[in-house]
């Protein structure tokens, strides 16, 4: 599994413009063979982060190259955020479990 953490700040001029290309493209990623999930959060200074998970390189490539991410992360860097940060990692392990405890 590869995970992408993406962590962002608005230029809060762009909030709408932001909101709904994140809409559309979280639509698309869907579609994408090898596409797990993604969630986003923000912290209380504002950042952004969001974490996409893909069980291919294949997959993560193909979402990569797709022409409407493509011209999203354009607009991303040239007015969207004022700064952001991407890592791309490969899962080494992978553990879970409900919380419960049993006695």
């Amino acid at each position: 599994m590869l995970i992408t953490v993406f962590r962002s700040r608005l230029n809060s001029e762009t909030l709408e413009e932001y909101q709904s290309m994140a809409t559309q493209l979280s639509k698309l990623v869907a579609e994408i063979p090898g596409y797990i999930s993604h969630k986003g959060f923000v912290a209380n200074d504002g950042e952004r982060v969001t974490i996409v998970e893909f069980s291919s390189e294949e997959g993560m490539r193909a979402w990569a190259k797709h022409p409407l991410h493509v011209e999203a992360k354009k607009k991303g860097r040239s007015s969207l955020f004022t700064e952001y940060h991407v890592q791309v990692c490969k899962v080494l392990r992978d553990s879970a479990g409900s919380g419960h405890q049993r006695n």
